[in-house]
């Protein structure tokens, strides 16, 4: 009797998990949006241009006289390279040699089956500008996740960077994520139905006044189509969000290079007050809060910025 007991139990647990299984792989399914591959029809007919590094494609910009100075676009955490839009002609029309690309998983890049940590970004950066044959030092400029790329990139390669600008960089300190992201299965499950599928929305956020830009959200969407974009963004939060980035930014810090440092006073993403622990460990950064600006100042108030980083990169 006890063991019929036991296998009755057994089954119906077995069943309940089936269910739940089951329930969990219907709702995720409802959820994606990725059908696409990222192929040759799709890198032919787009705009920009494309190399194959060591990871993969990466998509890329590069515009400007081939003996100006280089100035490389590192975008954030999921927006790709259209978030340099009102950065990119002004800095070629001062006479810059300007990059901008799509870090891998976002964009047009490849979203390889690796783990999105600063190793990679790192290798993808370096490899795009010798695959590019750039000429260094070059200048950095980093806004929110693309700022500690920058600085990790710095950090680590000195004797190619030139001078760095950052605006409203991602500064995390190593603290553990929710374990609702870091479980395995629950985690891939959390990121199909809830946390992937409200970043469209959600990048409203970065701005003071988004509803002078209703052509910039659209756009985002677009990435979601290619499958990789959800497994990417998974792994950046488990294993580079979690990063503890400071001694990289004190190594920067201690280097003496030059650094441009932006923050929005409305910043809901890397709240204001976090710039002065960037201060801390950056002190000769020259530091411009911007009151009328959340996350992306850049982007809303082009013409305060970009003189402004016109000015700092020509001074070096």
């Amino acid at each position: 009797m006890g063991k019929r007991v036991l296998r009755i139990v057994g089954v119906a647990v077995l069943a309940s998990l089936a269910a739940a299984c089951l329930y969990f792989a219907v709702n995720c399914a409802r959820h994606n949006d990725e059908r696409d591959e990222i192929d040759d029809a799709v890198r032919h007919s787009a705009s920009g241009s494309f190399v194959h590094l060591s990871d993969g494609y990466t998509h890329y910009e590069l515009a400007g006289p081939e003996g100006g100075r280089v100035v490389v676009l590192i975008h954030g955490f999921s927006v790709p390279y259209y978030l340099w839009d009102q950065t990119f002609d002004p800095l070629v029309k001062a006479g810059f040699r300007v990059l901008r690309y799509d870090m891998y998983g976002r964009g047009l890049s490849d979203r390889p089956h690796v783990h999105y940590n600063a190793d990679l970004f790192d290798r993808q950066l370096s490899e795009l500008l010798t695959a590019l044959h750039l000429q260094t030092p070059v200048d950095l400029v980093g806004a929110s996740m693309g700022g500690p790329v920058a600085v990790t990139f710095a950090a680590r390669h000195p004797e190619n960077t030139r001078a760095l600008a950052l605006f409203d960089p991602g500064h995390w300190t190593g603290d553990p994520l929710p374990w609702q992201i870091t479980t395995p299965v629950v985690g891939e499950y959390v990121a199909c139905v809830y946390v992937v599928p409200a970043m469209p929305d959600a990048q409203k956020d970065d701005f003071r006044h988004p509803e002078r830009y209703p052509d910039y959200f659209p756009k985002y969407r677009e990435q979601m189509h290619y499958k990789g974009f959800r497994r990417a963004m998974l792994s950046t939060l488990r294993d580079y969000i979690s990063f503890d980035v400071r001694p990289d930014f004190r190594r920067v810090g201690e280097s003496h290079k030059p650094v441009l440092l932006v923050w929005g006073k409305f910043d809901k993403d890397v709240p204001f007050e976090v710039s002065k622990d960037v201060l801390a460990e950056i002190p000769q950064a020259e530091f411009h809060p911007m009151d009328d600006a959340a996350h992306v100042g850049f982007y809303e108030s082009p013409e305060v910025v970009n003189p402004m980083l016109v000015e700092f990169l020509g001074r070096q």
